[in-house]
């Protein structure tokens, strides 16, 4: 059975900033899940009030390369995910983690910002869980730039 490493940057406020991390992590994954099942059921009743989900949904930007963009943000959040829970069993995922989440997280905003313009100044509709899923990347980001401070002054 492998060991726990014992980090220095962790401690009570590096442990609660990891978990409220992982915590996001699970509900970006289930919004994501929410917007592939939308994405493959084409069932207006899931916008729960906005048609905007179904029209962004539907737009030629809601894919690259033939993978749904929900997909591709499923992805990116258990990458994020599993990294956070591997952190106490590897030391080099527990060393470059915090690095790797802010990298992930980088790409996360920067992509959700440029579909978030799309949404609004070429498809002009806007999806609720498209941007809750902005809104959780962003939080997911904030707590991987305060996680990489606390572990490069320590």
């Amino acid at each position: 059975m492998a060991s726990v490493i014992k980090t220095s940057h962790q401690g009570k406020i590096g442990h609660v900033l990891k978990w409220v991390s992982f915590a996001l992590t699970i509900l970006g994954s289930v919004d994501a899940i929410y917007l592939l099942v939308l994405k493959y059921t084409q069932s207006e009743a899931m916008c729960v009030g906005s048609h905007g989900c179904i029209t962004v949904n539907n737009s030629t930007y809601s894919m690259i390369y033939g993978l749904p963009i929900s997909l591709i943000g499923l992805i990116g959040y258990l990458c994020i995910g599993v990294a956070l829970l591997l952190e106490p069993y590897w030391k080099l995922v527990n060393e470059q983690s915090p690095l790797f989440i802010f990298g992930a997280s980088l790409i996360g905003v920067i992509f959700s910002a440029y579909l978030t313009w799309i949404e609004l100044y070429i498809i002009h509709a806007i999806c609720p869980f498209c941007v809750a899923s902005a809104v959780i990347i962003t939080f997911i980001f904030i707590l991987a730039v305060i996680r990489l401070i606390r572990q490069s002054t320590i």
